[in-house]
């Protein structure tokens, strides 16, 4: 380690770099320096950042010199909201998100279930029925002659709705007289009854329940494959968020170690634990975060609704395409008050926390739990978040100033879900969708992620989202609420510095200064020179993570 030692221009005197990159165009993210040529690296860290003379002295017989030859250099990308692991098994997965038809969409699963073994779950799928034409939810009738032997939960896009075949049914125990659970909803035929097939949220823990756990090693090669994702991707750090289904992220933690201890781990890894752990932090004595530059748990991870399209997000009004149905609560609010139980804990404990919320009625209920906690606790540097923080009732945005809550958003929802959101819930409340210039004029922190399994994982589509919010039918060419776009700079801070923040290590990562890790990506266009609709056709030529290449086009 070096930090400390090169703190001044003094100390760096006849100390030579293992790596330089010059003749670039870097955006440093450092106010003090926004631009520079030429980055020096030493070990794991950052040398010295300016033109290309000025670095000419850190190059000795040793060092690898590459010539940019004007790239465009950023920090490496942090992905502030992930389901890591889920990612990884996804990208083997059955592949659902474009079919565009009932007969796609049970082709597919067809096609998948020739390739398993007898018994073998067929999950995943991150399927979109708003994609189908005509848009109709998925039932259990569509997929069941072509999965008779293997049984099938396969997950809207969004995590919080899935569809089960007969077979996984007939396991779960599932029939028309069973309860639906606090948190959830099971989807039943009108006229007989019957489940459907579709279960939202907590009934999903009915299923889920009965998979076999994958196996230490199968769960490696996932992540193991999601990590080579990433790296292609320039992304260096990852915050991992609890799923509402999973029960095993102290298994990805173990999983981390492991790769970690084999020199395997090629981004830093920030992982949350569900809420319902409050009091293993406790009865260890430990603060958030715990760990080291490379791997952390980062805090509590907690559910106050579901999402906007499978109708389980919680909002004061009814949906405008649905008046029946205004949302539900998510199982971790019940028994009711055991969210502001928990939170007052995490509030005792020192602990940070992070909370989805994407109705306006659950963010104002998880803002009302926080107030109340912070104003007992006092002052402290909690850096509380509220994650994806979609929808708000304009009163909101200045609570999330003052009580200094970090929304943790997903621009890329807003060019997907801006498709059709209006016709869920209506004009007034879409302009505070995705609000993110609201939050900015209100002095609010923005973190940025992309919600991997869910969307996409490549930061530079959600930086495209953030600046253009035109949405993926190509009928919002202007934007999506176009009131609501940010800047490339903003967004950019969402990817590097400002996520960092929202894990407390601004101090060490999310730009380019002296000091600081050395987690760079190179990429192909210098993004503020180019139109913002060719954004998405930029590349990673480069990804560098702790000082070392590790992806290279």
């Amino acid at each position: 380690m070096i930090f400390g030692l090169l703190g001044c221009t003094a100390e760096k005197k006849g100390v030579m770099a293992e790596l330089v990159l010059n003749h670039g165009k870097i955006w440093t993210v450092n106010p003090d320096q926004p631009w520079a040529e030429a980055v020096a690296i030493l070990e794991e860290t950052i040398l010295s950042v300016g033109t290309s003379d000025e670095i000419e002295e850190f190059i000795g017989d040793a060092t690898e010199v590459i010539d940019l030859e004007g790239a465009f250099v950023l920090p490496g990308f942090i992905d502030c909201h992930t389901h890591f692991l889920e990612g990884g098994y996804s990208l083997a997965s059955v592949q659902l998100k474009d079919a565009r038809s009932k007969e796609e969409f049970t082709d597919r699963i067809a096609a998948k279930a020739k390739e398993m073994d007898k018994g073998e779950w067929i999950l995943s799928g991150a399927w979109d029925q708003q994609k189908f034409d005509p848009p109709e939810m998925p039932r259990r009738d569509w997929i069941d002659d072509v999965t008779r032997e293997n049984p099938v939960l396969v997950v809207r896009y969004d995590g919080h709705m899935a569809l089960a075949n007969s077979l996984a049914l007939k396991i779960a125990g599932i029939t028309k007289k069973t309860v639906t659970p606090s948190g959830g909803e099971i989807l039943r035929d009108p006229q007989t009854g019957e489940p459907t097939g579709i279960l939202k949220d907590a009934a999903m823990d009915l299923v889920v329940k009965h998979i076999p756990e994958a196996s230490l090693k199968e769960k490696t090669r996932a992540v193991e494959a999601a990590l080579k994702h990433a790296n292609s991707l320039g992304l260096t750090s990852i915050h991992d968020m609890a799923s509402p289904t999973q029960t095993g992220v102290h298994q990805n933690i173990e999983i981390y170690q492991n790769l970690l201890h084999e020199g395997k781990l090629t981004a830093r890894l920030f992982v949350y634990i569900p809420i319902s752990d409050v009091d293993l932090y406790a009865r260890l004595s430990l603060m958030t975060p715990f760990g080291n530059n490379m791997l952390k748990i980062g805090g509590l991870k907690g559910f106050v609704d579901g999402s906007l399209g499978s109708f389980t997000a919680l909002f004061f009004d009814p949906y405008t395409d649905d008046p029946g149905k205004s949302g539900i609560l998510a199982a971790d609010m019940y028994p009711e008050g055991i969210m502001e139980k928990r939170i007052r804990a995490a509030e005792e404990a020192g602990l940070q926390v992070a909370i989805h919320a994407i109705g306006d009625k659950a963010i104002h209920l998880i803002l009302d739990i926080m107030e109340s906690a912070i104003s007992e606790g006092g002052e402290r540097d909690r850096r509380w978040r509220i994650e994806h923080s979609q929808h708000l009732v304009a009163e909101d945005f200045e609570r999330y100033a003052r009580l200094n809550i970090i929304a943790s958003v997903q621009p890329y929802h807003a060019i997907d879900d801006g498709r059709w959101a209006e016709k869920k819930i209506g004009k007034d409340r879409a302009r505070r969708t995705y609000a993110f210039k609201s939050f900015l004029d209100n002095g609010v922190r923005l973190a940025c992620g992309s919600d991997w399994y869910v969307a996409p994982l490549n930061p530079i589509l959600g930086i495209y989202a953030g600046v253009t919010r035109r949405t993926l039918d190509g009928k919002n060419p202007e934007g999506w609420y176009p009131e609501q776009k940010i800047s490339l700079e903003e967004v950019i801070k969402g990817y590097t510095i400002n996520a960092a923040y929202a894990e407390f290590a601004e101090g060490t990562k999310g730009s380019i200064e002296v000091g600081k890790l050395a987690d760079i990506v190179v990429l192909s266009q210098n993004l503020f020179q180019i139109p913002p609709e060719s954004i998405p056709e930029t590349e990673v030529l480069m990804t560098i993570f702790n000082g070392k290449i590790i992806y290279r086009r």
